[in-house]
């Protein structure tokens, strides 16, 4: 029986294989020539991505500049536009207001050449002393500016003259009352007003309405050597050709 001592070291005998280590060598050469082609691919397909990156950012930046000018045009045109649009529509709102004032003034003109002519051509009626018509406007702490207007066209050579006065009826408080002339102008011994005139004359003044009256009519009546004229009026009767009446008057 043999006995083996544990203490001594083992051994074993490899026989010597140098091709082995060449296998290993040419595989190592080819993985780090494989690795290097394909960085070198890689490297390029890189480097032609990135350069096309840089190209279409180039044309991108040059497109935007681009669009950006246009824009910029775009909105010039539009402001440029829009101010002609506005001086257009201003230019054009002032020929309408001048086309109505014309309008306006030409039928005024009208209207006053009928009643001229209805005064004193040789085709219109004749009439004698008449109150034409009666206007009154609002003015500040209940006050009234009263137009009235006085024609004629049958003493065509010689003057007619009197005194007016005029009344108005209304209601206050729920009663119906008469506020006459003098308590109109605030006067107990106000006279009346003179006219003397031709074919036609406007009298003009103000007078104030009592509190918590409403008008409703207004009594005019004309006194002088020709006898007695007397007219009402509703208060909100319109008078037609009193600016011209006026713009005559004030000419004469």
């Amino acid at each position: 029986m043999a006995v083996q001592n544990k203490d001594l070291p083992r051994f074993s005998i490899v026989a010597d294989k140098p091709y082995v280590k060449r296998i290993l060598i040419a595989a190592a050469a080819s993985w780090l020539l494989l690795a290097l082609a394909l960085a070198w691919s890689v490297f390029k397909l890189v480097g032609s991505d990135v350069h096309k990156l840089e190209s279409q950012l180039s044309d991108s930046r040059d497109r935007e500049r681009q669009t950006t000018r246009q824009l910029d045009a775009l909105k010039q045109e539009l402001a440029n536009t829009r101010r002609a649009e506005f001086i257009s529509r201003s230019a054009n709102n002032q020929i309408q207001s001048a086309l109505a004032e014309k309008d306006e003034q030409l039928a005024g003109l009208k209207a006053d050449l009928d009643f001229y002519e209805r005064l004193v051509g040789s085709s219109g009626r004749r009439h004698g002393l008449i109150v034409h018509n009666a206007e009154f406007a609002p003015e500040s702490d209940g006050a009234w500016q009263y137009t009235i207007t006085l024609t004629q066209n049958i003493n065509r050579g010689g003057t007619t003259s009197g005194q007016m006065r005029f009344d108005i009826d209304g209601v206050s408080e729920g009663k119906l009352k008469t506020v006459g002339w003098n308590e109109l102008l605030q006067d107990a011994n106000a006279p009346g007003r003179k006219f003397a005139f031709r074919y036609f004359q406007q009298l003009e003044g103000n007078v104030m309405l009592p509190r918590n009256f409403t008008p409703q009519r207004v009594r005019v009546s004309l006194k002088g050597p020709f006898g007695g004229v007397e007219k009402s009026f509703s208060w909100e009767s319109p008078a037609p050709a009193t600016a011209a009446l006026k713009n005559t008057q004030k000419k004469e």
